[in-house]
């Protein structure tokens, strides 16, 4: 698979070097010569010296061949404007850019971004939804942030005691996972009965798991 990414800072690095590792076709571009330089003598992988919001640039790097391009670079208008030349100009398939700051994600995504990653949304997330409670906790954080696993332990008071799979009134982006009774893992059907010390495993919205935590 053809790959760009273009940004050659600490993520565009780490991307390349990864991407290579993993036997993918990638250029990188870059405008700092010096950066380009670098990386090239340590990442064998094609490396090109110029604007990544230039179409001839884009087309050197051959992005007429890629099927996704990954605009890394620290600056928000710029990955903006190459998602937006990649989706309208080249109708590349997959078009994934680093957000730096999350008020810009509905932007990205109402002209052309495919994917969105935004470092600073997903570590406020973890934070919001790390709750020291012994009953709940988040396990894990998906889709950038807008999706959370979470994992929740059965009290006796808890409503959702003794209670059938089937009767349980779930919030409407919300889907129950498994249950983990003891070493044993239940998937659960519509006639599973929740019992006391269970460990239940949803995964959620943001909305949908702070009415599941209430």
């Amino acid at each position: 698979m053809k790959s760009i990414v273009i940004g050659g800072g600490k993520v565009g690095y780490y991307l390349v070097k990864t991407l290579k590792e993993r036997k993918y076709d990638v250029t990188l571009v870059e405008k700092d010569k010096d950066l380009c330089r670098t990386i090239a003598e340590d990442v064998d992988i094609s490396v090109i010296c110029g604007d990544g919001t230039d179409i001839d640039v884009l087309k050197d790097a051959g992005i007429e061949e890629a099927e996704v391009i990954a605009a890394v670079t620290g600056t928000d208008e710029v990955n903006l404007v190459i998602c937006k030349i990649a989706k309208s100009s080249f109708q590349i398939a997959e078009a994934i850019t680093r957000v730096n700051n999350p008020k810009n994600i509905p932007m990205f995504k109402a002209l052309g971004a495919d994917k969105t990653v935004c470092s600073t949304e997903v570590i406020a997330n973890l934070i919001e939804y790390e709750v020291d409670k012994s009953n709940f906790k988040v396990v894990h954080v998906l889709e950038r942030g807008t999706m959370i696993l979470a994992e929740i332990k059965i009290e006796k008071t808890n409503d959702w005691c003794d209670q059938l799979v089937k009767d349980l009134v779930l919030p409407e982006e919300c889907i129950l996972i498994s249950i983990l009774r003891e070493e044993k893992v239940i998937y659960p059907r519509g006639n599973t009965r929740i019992l006391e010390s269970d460990n239940i495993l949803v995964i959620a919205n943001k909305s949908s798991l702070a009415e599941l935590r209430k």
